[in-house]
């Protein structure tokens, strides 16, 4: 892709420095701590390959953990494109930075243009355009060629927390924010072709498989589940006991994840005719914190792993199967708010209150 030169200030990766340590025999010092259950998790430490104590790379990574800096404040957001090629990152500083996820992971284009933080950004599903929720009020949508924005769209009257796209049909956006509002947005019109009014402010959407819902989270602690065609909530999933702060579909559009304030990730079963008590799982280990930040949650593309970003500045991984914790990764030094799983290979996106992203490649899942 032909991108813009980056800004001047913005750098690129940096490999997490060799330790001084010599390896011990239950792998703690070698980048690799183990769970009772025989799962691992990844430190900022790397042992080169060849040398005592490497462990089998996994992925094409250039090092097994990649930092990527370049951001001025807070990161909120990042995802990776729908190959992998690429990730996008934004928050506090009002930019959405691009960056190559292999080789030295250099920035490859930065973009401006929100008057205020940017709380969360998807990809189109062919990755030719990003579009970001700002606390500007506004949704923006940016072109990833030419790096320059080709849309905003005006309509909601506060900050807007997120925003997601249609996996089919017609060219939908969603948006959910501090207004009590999710609105439903075309690609190719400028106002907004519908809007649905909820009690509270809304933090998170996403849409469901078919594109026939929108699912809203917010500060009531209920998901709500909005049927396009019905135009009501035709779906309440209970059972959070505070804010809901993050929501996604898993690859095979079957299950809701939900991230709350109450510490728990809940799976909820969304098919059709499924029982009237939706929750069929509860996954734990994470920390909301006094920031009150907006934690996300994501799938693998294999269904068989979930994360989530945290306030104890670990990346948690679960097993979806199982529910155990399997990997709490170190590294960040404040508040993780958005960690993604790379569509192709075992690695992890991390972005942070600490400015910083992390790329940490990890064991590919087994079973």
């Amino acid at each position: 892709m032909d991108f813009k030169k980056p800004l001047a200030g913005v750098t690129s990766m940096s490999m997490v420095p060799l330790p001084s340590k010599k390896p011990r025999k239950d792998g703690s010092s070698l980048g690799i701590t183990p769970f009772s259950n025989g799962m691992y998790k990844l430190n900022s430490q790397i042992i080169p390959a060849g040398q005592a104590g490497s462990i089998p790379r996994t992925s094409n990574l250039l090092s097994p953990n990649m930092l990527l800096n370049g951001h001025e404040s807070e990161v909120y957001c990042g995802k990776f494109s729908s190959d992998g090629s690429f990730l996008a990152s934004a928050g506090f500083d009002r930019r959405i930075l691009l960056w190559e996820t292999y080789g030295e992971c250099e920035n490859i284009a930065t973009m401006m243009g929100h008057g205020g933080a940017i709380l969360d950004l998807v990809l189109s599903s062919d990755d030719s355009v990003i579009y970001t929720a700002s606390s500007d009020k506004s949704i923006a949508l940016w072109d990833t060629e030419s790096a320059q924005r080709i849309k905003k769209f005006r309509g909601h009257e506060n900050i807007v927390n997120s925003c997601a796209v249609a996996r089919r049909g017609p060219q939908h956006v969603c948006s959910g924010s501090d207004d009590g509002t999710i609105r439903l947005w075309d690609r190719r019109q400028k106002a907004c072709v519908q809007t649905f009014q909820n009690t509270y402010q809304v933090l998170s959407v996403t849409f469901s498989d078919t594109s026939e819902m929108i699912f809203s989270g917010g500060i009531d602690n209920v998901v709500k589940g909005w049927d396009l065609r019905k135009l009501e909530a035709s779906m309440l999933l209970s059972g959070h006991t505070d804010t809901v702060t993050g929501l996604s579909v898993s690859p095979d559009g079957s299950f809701l994840l939900s991230n709350s304030m109450d510490n728990t990730l809940r799976m909820w079963d969304i098919r059709p005719f499924a029982p009237a008590d939706r929750c069929t799982k509860i996954f734990t280990g994470h920390q909301h914190t006094f920031e009150k930040n907006l934690l996300r949650c994501a799938w693998s593309i294999d269904n068989r792993r979930i994360t989530s970003g945290s306030g104890d500045r670990y990346v948690h991984v679960w097993d979806v199967n199982t529910r155990q914790l399997v990997y709490k990764l170190p590294g960040h030094t404040a508040s993780v708010n958005e960690t993604a799983f790379h569509p192709t290979e075992p690695i992890l996106l991390s972005v942070g209150s600490d400015k910083k992203i992390f790329l940490g490649e990890i064991l590919p899942c087994m079973y």
